[in-house]
This record gives C-alpha cells, sequence and structure tokens, in this order.
C-alpha cells in the first residue's frame, strides 16, 4: 500500500513527513479500520488499561481535586493522573506567586506574545490525604469505565510507601504514577527527584513500590540528569509496568530588569523551578527518545511510555507517539488552554492519521525511532549517497562502457547544463 505525504492546510498545524519505510509499519495492520464515528481510532490499551483516545491529563493542577478531575472526563480525556499526594500533606506549604511565563517578542515579563515557556515552584497537593482518596473513590464510582491514576510521592521509608500505596489502591484507582522527579520542593527529605537523580536508591525503593502494589505502576523520570535511560532501565528492571517522561526542568525564569529581582517573585525572592509548555518539547522529545530505543532494545512491547513536554496540538502529539509513546500527557497545555484542548487535540490527531491512512495508533507508534542513528553513522551514509550522486553525474567511467541501443542517453549523462 502507497501511503500518502501530501501536505495538509498550514493552519492545521501540519506538514507532510515524506516518504514512509512500509518495512517500519506494524505488520498487523489490515486494511482501513476506523471507529464507529467514521474517524481513525484514537482508543490505545496500556498495561491492561483501556482509553478512548491516548491524550491524559498530566499531575499537577489540572488534576487537583473532583470537580477538575471530573471535568477532565467529561470533556473526554482518555485518563487522568491528580495531582501528587503524599501521607502527610501538612508538611506541603506552596507560595504565591508560583508561576512565571516567558513570552515571545518581548522582554521577560512582556505581557505581549505568545507563550512558549512556563515555570512553577508549586509542591505537591497541599490538601488532605483523606480529603483527595474520598474523591478518588467518588470519581470511580461515577466514572466506573474512565482511567484514574494516582500519583504519589513519599520519603525514604519503606512503611510509609507501602501505608500510602495500601490507602490510595482502596479507592479502587487503575494505576500509579510514582514522582520520581519533581525538580524542587523538599529534596532534604529524599523525595521526588531526589531519588530519580540516584539510581540506587531508585532501585530500593521502586523494590519496595512494586512488592506492595498490585495494579500498574509507572514511573516518571526527571530530565535533569545526565542519562535518562539509567533511571528508567532501572526502574523497569524494578518491576515497573511503564515510565513517563520527561518533568518539567530546573530553570530560573530570568530577572525583572526594573526591580531587579529574580521571577516568580515571592516578597522579593525566588528559587529555581521546573521549566515547561512548547519551549521544552524539543528537548522532551530526545529524551522520550533515548528511553523508547532503550526499551525496544531491553525489555518486551508490554512495557509502556507515557510522554510529556510541551503538548499543544496534535502535531506535538503524533511525534511522541512516532517516537514510540503509548500515551501522551498534558499539563501547562491545559493550564494555558482549559480542558476543551482535547477536542483539538483528537481532531488534529485523526488529520494526521488520515493524511498517512493510518487507522490506529498502533499503526504508527515508533515508526520514527528507526531513523535515528549515532553521527559517525550520518558520515557514513552521507559519504555513500555522495559517491552514489558523483558516479550518477559522472556518466560513463571508460569508453568501453559505450553501447549501441543508450548512446543517446549515456551522451545526456554527461551533459553539465
Amino acid at each position: 500500500m502507497k501511503f500518502s505525504t501530501t501536505q495538509l492546510n498550514p493552519s492545521q498545524g501540519f506538514v507532510s513527513l515524506g516518504p514512509i519505510r512500509p518495512d517500519l509499519l506494524k505488520p498487523s495492520r489490515v486494511g482501513f479500520r476506523v471507529s464507529a464515528s467514521g474517524e481513525p481510532d484514537l482508543s490505545v490499551e496500556v498495561n491492561g488499561l483501556k482509553l478512548p483516545n491516548p491524550f491524559v491529563i498530566g499531575s499537577g493542577p489540572p488534576g487537583t481535586n473532583y470537580t477538575v478531575m471530573k471535568r477532565a472526563f467529561d470533556e473526554g480525556w482518555g485518563a487522568v493522573i491528580a495531582k501528587t499526594v503524599s501521607l502527610d500533606a501538612s508538611k506541603v506549604i506552596n507560595v504565591t506567586p508560583r508561576y512565571a511565563r516567558l513570552k515571545v517578542g518581548g522582554a521577560n515579563g512582556s505581557a505581549k506574545g505568545q507563550i512558549i515557556g512556563w515555570q512553577n515552584i508549586e509542591l505537591i497537593s497541599d490538601r488532605p490525604l483523606e480529603t483527595m482518596l474520598k474523591e478518588f473513590k467518588q470519581l470511580k464510582q461515577e466514572y466506573p469505565d474512565r482511567i484514574l491514576i494516582a500519583s504519589i510521592m513519599e520519603e525514604y521509608n519503606k512503611v510509609a510507601w507501602e501505608e500510602l500505596i495500601d490507602r490510595v489502591e482502596q479507592t479502587g484507582i487503575d494505576a500509579f504514577e510514582i514522582n520520581f522527579s519533581c525538580p524542587h520542593g523538599m529534596p532534604e527529605r529524599r523525595m521526588g527527584a531526589a531519588v530519580g537523580q540516584d539510581c540506587a536508591l531508585l532501585e530500593e525503593v521502586c523494590g519496595w513500590i512494586n512488592a506492595k502494589a498490585t495494579v500498574p505502576v509507572w514511573a516518571k523520570m526527571t530530565p535533569n540528569i545526565t542519562d535518562i535511560t539509567q533511571p528508567a532501565k532501572v526502574a523497569l528492571n524494578s518491576g515497573c509496568e511503564g515510565i513517563a517522561a520527561i518533568n518539567t526542568i530546573m530553570s530560573v525564569m530570568g530577572i525583572n530588569l526594573t526591580t531587579l529581582r529574580p521571577e516568580p517573585c515571592v516578597e522579593g525572592y525566588s528559587t529555581p523551578g521546573g521549566y515547561s509548555a512548547k519551549a521544552v518539547h524539543p528537548i522532551a522529545l530526545a529524551k522520550v527518545m533515548s528511553i523508547a530505543k532503550m526499551m525496544k532494545s531491553e525489555f518486551s512491547e508490554d512495557r509502556s511510555l507515557s510522554a510529556i513536554g510541551g503538548v499543544e496540538s496534535g502535531a506535538d502529539a503524533a511525534e511522541f507517539i512516532l517516537l514510540g509513546a503509548n500515551t501522551v500527557q498534558v499539563c501547562t497545555g491545559v493550564m494555558m488552554h482549559g480542558y476543551p484542548l482535547v477536542k483539538k487535540l483528537c481532531s488534529e490527531l485523526q488529520d494526521f492519521m488520515k493524511m498517512h491512512n493510518f487507522s490506529t495508533i498502533d499503526d504508527f507508534r515508533g515508526v520514527s525511532l528507526d531513523y535515528f542513528t549515532t553521527h559517525t553513522d550520518l558520515v557514513k551514509r552521507q559519504k555513500e549517497a555522495i559517491q552514489q550522486r558523483k558516479a550518477i553525474r559522472k556518466g560513463l567511467q571508460s569508453d568501453k562502457d559505450w553501447t549501441g541501443d543508450g548512446f543517446v542517453k549515456e551522451t545526456e549523462s554527461m551533459v553539465s547544463n
């Protein structure tokens, strides 16, 4: 079957991807299957969890309480990951303001221009655990067929982790995402990125978690590390069913050149925080690509990958899926555009699928992964290609190569204009 590379209207946000190697497409594909609506099928099954589409609310403010999580389900999000909870919320004290934005076309803090970067110094949920547990239970009672994932984080304490897992599981949640990646907040308590950046510590904590949990476990990775594949490999080897990446990137948003104080400014002071939104998307693609290649070579296909980083369009999501992601998380995008964003994401992803005649997510998941190689290999490939092009331009190599039947074409092969 021939796959179209026709360019769509630029207003749709897509450009042609060029020819697709048929040998990289999934062998199970038969014909062009569509959903009951007549559109390509966006449903996915991940670690036994069935989602109507691959778009997942990422852990953070968009999943901070019953009201907003209910709204996410009503708008059609494939799954919701609640804001991270721990046993003792009294230790979590947030400040305001806690966000800062980077915009195109203006100085730092400019009121004009498109938002491309977003920084937060927000901590995990400051609501009592019992309150969150009641809301988890209520959501699962009202939406029994929808996927609710609990994000959890605890101190370096086996008993505390086991208690938290047990209490959260009793609400009926479908899976856990373990926050090994929050870049700010409470590293002195060995929480968040303090665990994700220490593979020995990570291995031990993952062992506790997977010995206790009876639902799928995703380990959320920090990008603030030299080689993100190393902790991802440790988490998978320790029993985690999936990897989520990336969390936010440690950053300083900027300095207000009028007040000379950093942003976000709290009583004249600030602290480094997590960077997200469109500007991190290329970095996230690189991290996800590295993890996906590692998973493909070393683990079975039943392990999953949930991609995160700067998703605001169907095209952004398609890139992650082409690299091997099973699902795509959105957090900052919802904070900027609202919960109805999922409808735009689904529509644009289906437009992309129709452009290439893909019927399901699995038809193109991971298709672009094999096009990544080493720089040394790129040099070799280009050298071979140049040699082939030169050979074509040179035409005949010797007078003995002339033939009677192809004389005119052979002559033209050596004409320079």
